[in-house]
């Protein structure tokens, strides 16, 4: 008996040493090896089809990764340094007075009267709500352009992340059966729950990765070209924020082209602002209600309280690739513990 309890403790010990070991080593590789799962997600249906015309899973999984490279070094990395600069003519535009406009929407008669209501009631009279909301604007864009200006003058530690990743995303996707089969293995659950388990997992990577990064990347697209189009500044600024707003509840979308819409109209531009009135609500906000639903349809869904909080949380902790490493890791918990809860349920019955 005494035996037994020291191998166990021994045994223990060892996994808890070894697995924290394991985790520092891995640790520098951790943001690369998130991404390249995600890539191996999205692109995995073109591996299996490429697959179908080559012999060999080499060379399928060289294939599609070569794929992945051309998309990213192209047209990804354009925009990128088109971000960058729709950024920096937005910062330059506040500093020079081209959106002087800004504060003439908030001197309009019928808006002054509102925001004038609003500071007497709440006793913030003679508040200049103009430089404030001018300010802010700076600073956030200057915080963007810093934090992006920085990754790309980091082009070694960038270059070999990238390699790195797109290293793993080759495994992964050749020998991604292998590799879960051998996790299933390990897990310390019946043959059911285990099955369970993997299917909830696949269930909200594909609802994350496809029902949000998916829907979220074209409605920043036709958000970014109709704002092209009808001549409105920093075309491409605008369709990344509408990218990003579309994982937040309710508002989403909306917040960017909304305003948007009301500045036209409030500036007289009412042939432009009923075009943008009707592609927002009819296009961009549609897409999420039509996408989302055929993606999603009969998978794990989480509440959209939940799925708002856990998105923030991941980016917070792991940076931009939280938006799928917050809710997969929720669902994991909740997955587990609902696991738990019915072999606890089995074992009282």
């Amino acid at each position: 008996m005494t035996v037994n309890r020291f191998y166990t403790i021994t045994s223990i010990f060892l996994v808890t040493l070894l697995g924290y070991l394991t985790y520092k080593i891995l640790d520098p590789f951790l943001n690369s090896i998130a991404w390249a799962i995600v890539f191996a997600i999205v692109f995995y249906p073109l591996y299996i089809s490429l697959l179908k015309y080559m012999k060999y899973k080499s060379l399928a999984s060289a294939m599609t990764v070569s794929i992945i490279i051309l998309i990213i070094l192209g047209p990804f990395t354009y925009l990128s340094f088109l971000l960058v600069d729709d950024i920096r003519n937005f910062l330059e535009g506040l500093n020079s007075g081209t959106f002087e406009s800004l504060k003439n929407i908030l001197t309009n008669s019928k808006i002054s009267q509102i925001v004038d209501g609003i500071q007497s009631n709440l006793g913030m009279e003679g508040v200049d709500f103009g430089k404030i909301i001018t300010e802010n604007i700076k600073k956030i864009g200057h915080e963007i352009v810093m934090r992006l200006s920085s990754s790309l003058k980091n082009v070694t530690i960038v270059f070999l992340n990238f390699i790195f990743m797109l290293f793993a995303v080759f495994f992964f996707l050749r020998d991604g059966p292998g590799f879960l089969s051998r996790i299933r293995d390990y897990l310390p659950f019946p043959d059911e729950d285990k099955n369970r388990l993997i299917s909830k997992v696949k269930d909200m990577i594909i609802s994350t990765v496809y029902g949000g990064v998916v829907v979220a990347l074209v409605q920043g697209l036709i958000g970014g070209i109709t704002f092209y189009l009808l001549g409105i500044p920093s075309a491409v600024l605008w369709g990344a924020a509408i990218s990003v707003m579309s994982f937040l509840p309710m508002l989403g979308t909306f917040s960017v082209w909304g305003p948007m819409t009301g500045y036209l109209f409030i500036q007289g531009l009412y042939g432009k602002g009923i075009i943008l009135l009707i592609v927002g609500s009819l296009g961009i906000s549609m897409v999420d209600n039509i996408l989302k639903p055929i993606i999603i349809s009969g998978r794990t869904k989480m509440p959209t309280l939940a799925v708002f909080f856990s998105v923030l949380g991941g980016i917070k902790i792991f940076g931009f690739i939280g938006f799928i490493m917050g809710p997969l890791v929720l669902a994991l918990f909740i997955s587990v513990f609902e696991i738990f809860r019915h072999i606890e349920g089995g074992e009282n019955a």
